[in-house]
């Protein structure tokens, strides 16, 4: 038997990809609900070193800066996994800095999780601090599109075993999206209609009365979308054919430039994070020589960081960042700074 809920069907048989992966990924026994969480199955920026849960401190405290205010200020994990962004953050933040840290994730909240965080189900509103959604938007379920030979785009219906068939023509605000966004690139030509992460994204924004909302993933954009989608399967750290039956994680690299709203600024995370102070160049070879602990320590260091900047890899993440009532803290060099540093190059890129 099916139903039928804002225009998608739900039931057996092929179903949009929408409604496909929101159960595979969501549903009772979905991939996300398992307890070995995402950690088991694949390395985020998160996973790989603890260099990116002190860059995230260092952005969060020049957040709180900005906002000017001795009352604590909170911090907002969308997507949280199984609570590691949230506890990497608290261990790397100095004394003094009130928070207030919330997870949100539709698992059930990791048992010993330190007791300061507040496990919750969806974003907190009227909050002033740092929303941060590290590899979220990209697991927001989107309908697939596909052009046929006649030039109509329709959805693409997918069964369970991960068989696909055309569906009815993409029509209304979908149709207008894919205009806008990504134009059809021609018979055979697929695209991930990324409406639902737009406004995934500008909800999750609009809980902030003051403060900054950045989020980070797999992304493209509208001069360079590839013609043929990106949508994925990963199971066990190996990509898998995208099969929506609860056996693996389906996501699909995020339009960015579309969810961005004005004022965002994009950049890609091999500048995010250098700016935030992550380095990869090696320690001078005479630190060796005086300090051998010390140089294995910066070495190891040093690694981590090519890891997260790396090309062809985590460095090719973009970060939309999205300031509320505040201008976005500066980064630089030596990390983030409330102030722009005197004789600054120019703006960073702007939508």
């Amino acid at each position: 038997m099916s139903r039928e809920v804002r225009g998608i069907r739900y039931g057996p048989g092929p179903r949009r990809w929408r409604v496909a992966a929101e159960d595979a990924l969501y549903g009772p026994g979905g991939f996300y609900l398992r307890p070995e969480g995402p950690a088991g199955h694949f390395r985020t920026s998160v996973h790989a070193s603890p260099l990116f849960t002190a860059a995230v401190a260092r952005l969060l405290m020049a957040t709180a800066e900005r906002l000017g205010t001795a009352d604590e200020v909170a911090l907002v994990d969308i997507g949280a996994g199984r609570g590691e962004l949230l506890t990497g953050i608290l261990a790397a933040l100095p004394a003094g800095l009130a928070v207030r840290p919330y997870a949100v994730e539709r698992a059930p909240r990791p048992v010993g999780l330190d007791p300061r965080i507040e496990w919750c189900d969806g974003p907190p509103a009227g909050i002033s601090g740092l929303v941060f959604a590290n590899e979220w938007l990209d697991n927001v379920p989107v309908d697939i599109a596909e052009t046929g030979a006649d030039g109509t785009v329709r959805y693409v219906l997918v069964r369970p075993d991960g068989t696909e068939e055309p569906g009815e023509p993409v029509a209304g605000p979908d149709a207008e999206w894919l205009a806008r966004w990504w134009p059809s690139a021609g018979p055979g030509g697929r695209a991930e209609i990324g409406r639902p992460r737009d406004e995934a994204w500008a909800a999750a924004v609009a809980t902030l009365e003051r403060g900054l909302a950045v989020a980070v993933d797999y992304a493209h954009v509208r001069d360079a979308r590839p013609p043929f989608g990106t949508l994925t399967g990963f199971r066990a750290g190996r990509e898998v054919p995208p099969v929506p039956d609860g056996s693996c994680d389906l996501t699909a690299h995020v339009a960015l430039d579309a969810c961005a709203l004005p004022g965002a600024v994009l950049l890609g995370q091999r500048e995010a994070l250098r700016g935030l102070g992550v380095s990869g160049a090696r320690p001078p070879l005479a630190l060796a020589g005086t300090d051998p602990a010390a140089y294995v320590r910066a070495l190891a260091a040093a690694g981590e960081a090519a890891e997260l900047t790396a090309r062809g890899g985590l460095g090719d993440f973009g970060w939309l960042i999205q300031p509320v009532g505040i201008e976005p803290p500066v980064l630089g060099a030596d990390g983030p700074s409330a102030t722009a540093p005197t004789g600054r190059a120019g703006p960073p890129e702007t939508v």
